[in-house]
């Protein structure tokens, strides 16, 4: 059972892409999506945590398969006051982008998120995305704050599945373009991984004080 004062920390929930439903990601020629999101996520957590936030995750093991309906889930019951999820892209390219729900979406025969959640988002994206702008400005290219339809699932069913799910503010991370060799050959250093949980958990930080959630 979690410390007592634990129960009261805000609740950051990190979500490593893949696999899932939609497979197992894209992969460069020497690292996976799944696992350069996993490695960001366990250096993000710890990052987090020693900012004085409680941190849960949608998986316990770097393989484990979880559909992206249950990744949501996954955060509605913590109480997050917000979702990072953590993916690589495939396109052309280079540097990172942040996507988020500016509207709603189907999935299942459910339409979300919310209009609430929906209203909570989009300042705390907005924030979220300058501070990382900021912090990995001159190290990785900004490709801007997008919402959801921006993507190919987005855009079909209007938000993404994890999106639609949700009933806590939630952003998606493209962090690099994997199969561009410049950005692998970035996010294969530990310690340019190190940087980027840092700076995502700045960011996180600062999109909440903004949003007043931390009170």
């Amino acid at each position: 059972m979690a410390p007592y004062f634990a129960m009261f920390l805000p609740t950051i929930c990190i979500d490593p892409g893949h696999p899932s439903e939609v497979g197992r990601g894209t992969h460069g020629r020497h690292m996976t999506e799944i696992h350069a999101a996993w490695e960001v996520a366990i250096d993000l957590k710890d990052d987090l945590q020693k900012m004085g936030f409680r941190v849960v995750m949608t998986k316990t093991f770097e393989n484990q398969f979880v559909r992206n309906r249950k990744r949501a889930e996954i955060a509605n019951a913590a109480q997050a006051v917000l979702m990072v999820r953590l993916h690589c892209d495939a396109e052309g390219g280079t540097g990172f982008t942040t996507y988020y729900p500016d509207r709603q979406g189907h999935s299942e025969g459910i339409k979300g998120p919310n209009q609430i959640v929906l209203q909570e988002t989009k300042p705390i994206a907005i924030a979220f995305h300058q501070k990382l702008d900021e912090d990995l400005r001159g190290i990785l290219n900004d490709n801007g704050l997008k919402g959801d339809e921006a993507t190919a699932v987005g855009h079909k069913q209007g938000a993404l599945t994890g999106s639609v799910f949700s009933k806590v503010p939630v952003v998606l991370v493209e962090m690099v373009v994997l199969t561009n060799p410049k950005d692998e050959s970035f996010i294969l250093n530990p310690a340019n991984r190190k940087k980027l949980a840092h700076s995502l958990a700045d960011a996180t930080k600062t999109a909440l004080s903004k949003g007043r959630i931390m009170g």
